[in-house]
């Protein structure tokens, strides 16, 4: 060990502080261009990422649309079958998301946000409620009728509130809201929510014989998903779960009492 000189003693000079090159042997050669071209080498060579059910909700999107196609022959006699089979399927690849993915977890959430959700579900159901009248019963009594005792009937109304107000919003908030959401723009969730609920329902109702009701319908039923993805941009996932619900509540459940 040695003394290294200190800059108040008098023999200090600068030339001490000089730091003296490395020797490198001459038969070492430091090449830093082939050390990147090796590494951008072996990030080639590295096996490509394939897309997964948890980044990529395309294909759960796919399986439930696939679902509701092909089981529209069970219609109408069960009805009520193929609503759970898509939406569970639905519900299936959001709940997983939401679990053991990279989905959106519910916090603690701020009052005015769930309001604001409740608030603007009233502002979509409430006048479709006023204009739709007997036709919009007509309606949801298509939507929610199965084969029972060898008779197409309607469901109970408390078959009717669980769909609405549990399996209904579950699934497709978990995954359009929260899943499809996270990675595509509110309006294209939207989008692809409306054809999912077209698909849904259009095959239960009479649509041939009612063309303009179907444009009505169909014209909700954007309006309404529209609104549910641009509610949680705004105030949160929580938030657009309750509009749907408040939704579902006011515009079929309550003309669903009518029947």
């Amino acid at each position: 060990m040695f003394d290294m000189p200190k800059r108040d003693d008098p023999e200090f000079e600068d030339d001490d502080l000089v730091v003296q090159p490395l020797a490198v042997d001459d038969d070492e050669v430091i090449d830093d261009e082939t050390d990147v071209y090796e590494a951008d080498a072996d990030d080639e060579d590295e096996t490509p990422r394939y897309r997964t059910t948890n980044n990529d909700p395309t294909f759960g999107y796919l399986l439930a649309l696939a679902l509701i196609i092909g089981l529209t022959p069970l219609i109408p006699l069960q009805g009520d079958l193929r609503y759970v089979i898509g939406w569970g399927a639905m519900a299936l690849f959001g709940v997983l998301s939401w679990l053991l993915g990279s989905g959106e977890r519910i916090a603690q959430e701020k009052i005015e946000d769930l309001a604001w959700g409740a608030i603007f579900g009233l502002i979509v159901a409430a006048p479709l409620l006023l204009v739709g009248g007997s036709t919009l019963t007509t309606t949801v009594r298509l939507m929610f009728q199965t084969g029972i005792a060898g008779d197409v009937r309607n469901l109970s109304v408390g078959a009717v509130a669980a769909f609405l107000i549990f399996v209904m919003p579950l699934a497709e908030t978990l995954f359009f809201r929260n899943l499809l959401q996270a990675r595509q723009p509110f309006v294209v969730t939207g989008a692809l929510a409306s054809v999912w609920s077209i698909l849904l329902f259009f095959p239960m109702l009479d649509v041939g014989r009612y063309p303009v009701i179907a444009i009505l319908i169909g014209t909700a039923l954007v309006l309404m998903n529209m609104i549910y993805s641009y509610v949680r941009d705004r105030n949160g996932l929580a938030a657009a779960w309750l509009c749907q619900i408040v939704v579902n509540v006011v515009l079929l459940l309550v003309p669903y009492f009518g029947v």
